[in-house]
């Protein structure tokens, strides 16, 4: 899955339609508010209209029930003095009034006309009826309705639409914004980090690696640079450490030969000092003389594992079973030494290696012989074979003493050692050998409380062709 490209993609969904989406509802929204303001400019048109039709009717009802009056087209209601007390309101308010006639609204709502007048101290009721229109109830609408558009006038809704919308839509605008600079910050930093690591790997430092927790593809890029730049430091120091034996090489050749041209006149000249000698003193110079060839064996010797040391032998790969070498090379090595117990643990299957067989004794020999000196008597040696990563280990631990830190610094280092069966080229022959192998040898934490060394080779490709072949 491309994760890093469907990112970028809601990244860009995100930036536009969320803007969007917010003009769409506030221009919705702003419309029908202008579409409510626009109602109130009409409101206000139809109630003034409504107000003139009002008033033009009332006036012609109020002159046609006065001139029917007039001119005896209608009977009135006659309110006699002697019952005054027997009034209705509106007869009693224009009795009290003074006025010759007056008008006054009654029945539901103001639907009916009355048309007073004075008679001496009596007073005629003349009645019109309004049909359903109620002046009064019409009053009242045409009042609320001229309110509401007074209302709507005073609160200045054009500039505050206009501000609300602006207002709102930078709001919009600016968190849209503030999101995609974050997402676009979080896709970009480690590929920041992923280039300051390339740059620092390319001025020389080896040591640089990008931390990261990501598992998508900038992840899997960060975690193929580190790797990279693991295996780019192992092969270095690998580099190095052959140059270095290269140059002992080198010097092993120069020493080897001088100290061969030495040795040989030394012990032709001791021999023919011994045969001119006379009989009363040969015995003390066979003595002397033996000693001497003696020393100078040991020094054959010395000068045999120089050129060993200094020797590129013919590298012969094929392949080969790891139980079965470790195994060989611990029976062979029991016999030498028996004050030592031996402990193997095998994988299982066998794991198999494409290897030099005699550089894979070679390097078992060693660390074995090794291991035994370092027990000495009574001490143990534990051998074991894992297979993971595409590699096969095999490991030699011992219950001696261990390493110091100035022994692990040196330890593969080309010396000199002046034990009596020591030449101290053992182990840096031995990681030469694991070097062309295509592995290496590390030094590990030991098992038995002493020394610890783990042998890597490249697994074989074909091991698991090679063991189905042989089930069949």
């Amino acid at each position: 899955m491309n994760r890093l490209r469907n990112r970028l993609i809601l990244i860009f969904l995100a930036a536009t339609l969320a803007p969007l989406a917010a003009t769409v509802w506030l221009t919705t929204s702003l419309l029908d508010i202008s579409l409510s303001y626009s109602s109130a400019n009409d409101l206000d048109a139809i109630s003034k209209s409504l107000e003139a039709t009002g008033r033009e009717f009332y006036q012609r009802v109020r002159t046609d029930l006065k001139q029917r009056a007039l001119t005896g087209g209608i009977a009135p209601a006659k309110f006699g003095a002697a019952e005054r007390a027997m009034w209705p309101e509106p007869v009693r308010s224009f009795a009290d009034g003074g006025e010759a006639d007056g008008f006054a609204l009654a029945g539901e709502q103001g639907n009916r006309l009355d048309y007073f007048v004075r008679r001496g101290d009596d007073v005629w009721s003349y009645s019109a009826s309004l049909g359903e229109i109620g002046m009064q109830r019409l009053a009242a609408q045409i009042g609320q309705a001229r309110a509401t558009v007074k209302e709507n006038r005073e609160r200045d809704l054009q500039r505050g639409f206009r501000t609300g919308y602006l207002l709102l839509a930078a709001a919009f605008w600016l968190i849209s914004l503030a999101l995609l600079v974050y997402l676009a910050h979080r896709i970009s930093r480690p590929i920041h980090q992923l280039t300051d690591g390339l740059g620092k790997l390319a001025a020389g430092d080896l040591g640089a690696r990008v931390e990261t927790n990501r598992d998508d593809e900038i992840g899997r890029a960060i975690h193929a640079f580190n790797h990279m730049a693991g295996k780019l430091r192992e092969s270095t120091d690998r580099l190095v450490y052959l140059g270095q034996i290269a140059s002992w090489q080198s010097l092993a050749r120069k020493m080897a030969h001088e100290v061969k041209n030495s040795l040989t006149p030394i012990r032709l000249t001791v021999e023919e000092m011994t045969a001119r000698y006379d009989e009363a003193d040969r015995a003390f110079m066979e003595q002397a003389a033996q000693i001497v060839v003696d020393e100078i064996e040991t020094l054959e010797r010395r000068v045999r594992a120089f050129s060993q040391f200094a020797a590129e032998p013919p590298v012969l790969p094929g392949e080969l079973d790891i139980n079965s070498i470790l195994q060989e090379r611990i029976a062979l090595l029991k016999a030498a030494h028996p004050e030592v117990g031996y402990e193997c643990k095998l994988a299982e299957p066998a794991p198999r290696v494409t290897a030099d067989q005699d550089l894979v004794k070679g390097i078992l020999t060693n660390l074995l012989e090794n291991a035994a000196e370092a027990a000495g008597e009574g001490g143990r040696i534990l051998g074991l074979v894992t297979a993971a990563n595409g590699n096969v280990a095999i490991e030699v631990h011992d219950s001696g003493p261990g390493l110091n830190e100035q022994e692990r610094s040196a330890l593969f280092q080309p010396t000199i050692s002046f034990k009596k069966k020591g030449m101290g080229l053992g182990l840096s022959i031995a990681r030469k050998s694991a070097l062309i192998s295509g592995g290496d040898i590390v030094l590990v934490k030991g098992e038995l409380g002493g020394a610890g060394f783990r042998v890597l080779l490249p697994a074989s490709n074909n091991g698991r062709e090679t063991r189905t072949d042989r089930r069949r």
